[in-house]
């Protein structure tokens, strides 16, 4: 069973969120060649404090 996380930053839309499961599943099962049913996708959205970027939280970049 495939398992694919993804770690994005916070402020996506719902929409969004569900378009990068679907098109992340296809990829899997035609890459992979499993059953979709199979496919696990797993999102986790960070706080923007808490991604940093070259040593600064992506919260206080302008």
């Amino acid at each position: 069973m495939p398992l694919i996380q993804v770690n994005i930053m916070e402020g996506r839309p719902p929409e969004k969120i569900k378009a990068l499961i679907e098109n992340i599943t296809d990829t899997v099962v035609e890459t992979l060649v499993v059953p979709k049913t199979s496919v696990r996708v797993l999102v986790n959205e960070m706080p923007k404090t808490h991604w940093g970027v070259a040593g600064v939280p992506v919260s206080n970049r302008k």
